[in-house]
């Protein structure tokens, strides 16, 4: 973590069961991938909140949940950003909750944030729409099952690469 915040990959931040003391102060959240911020939203406690979300996804609940659920394997690559209101990034707003995630979302026109937002970004193409039928509806312990194999492969690779040079 740093003043900025937490980037992790969806796959990283499935396999963490509860929210790391570091991260209590973190308020705000993003939803993205390389290019595309799918949704940005606030919080007392960001990581729970994304949690809701992904939960919320499988009954339909939270529209960016759901997103994650129908476009699986895929959106394991997602990022999570996890912030805080109160740091240096948002002093130009005063460090308010609800003009940081308004800046936010003024700055990345999110697919899925509809307040706010005179433009919001379309979504990309090669993603499936929210409700699109999931392809491979399975438990959300399923899912972490497979992240958590996904996220053991790709650490072999970086260390087989590290041994390598």
């Amino acid at each position: 973590m740093n003043e900025q915040g937490v980037v992790l990959s969806l796959k990283r931040f499935l396999l963490l069961e509860a929210c790391p003391e570091a991260w209590q102060n973190l308020d705000l959240y993003l939803f993205r991938d390389d290019s595309t911020v799918f949704y940005v939203g606030q919080s007392q406690l960001a990581f729970e909140r994304v949690w809701e979300h992904l939960k919320g996804g499988f009954h339909g609940h939270s529209i960016i949940g759901r997103f994650v659920w129908c476009n699986w394997p895929k959106s394991m690559r997602f990022t999570i950003e996890l912030m805080g209101s109160q740091s240096g990034r948002f002093n130009l707003v005063g460090n308010d909750l609800s003009a940081s995630e308004r800046l936010l979302i003024q700055q990345f026109s999110p697919c899925f944030n509809i307040s706010l937002n005179n433009q919001p970004a379309p979504i990309p193409r090669h993603y499936l729409p929210p409700n699109a039928p999931f392809r491979r509806r399975q438990s959300l312990t399923a899912l972490i099952r497979e992240a958590g194999r996904a996220v053991q492969a790709e650490d072999t690779k970086h260390w087989l690469e590290k041994i390598d040079h």
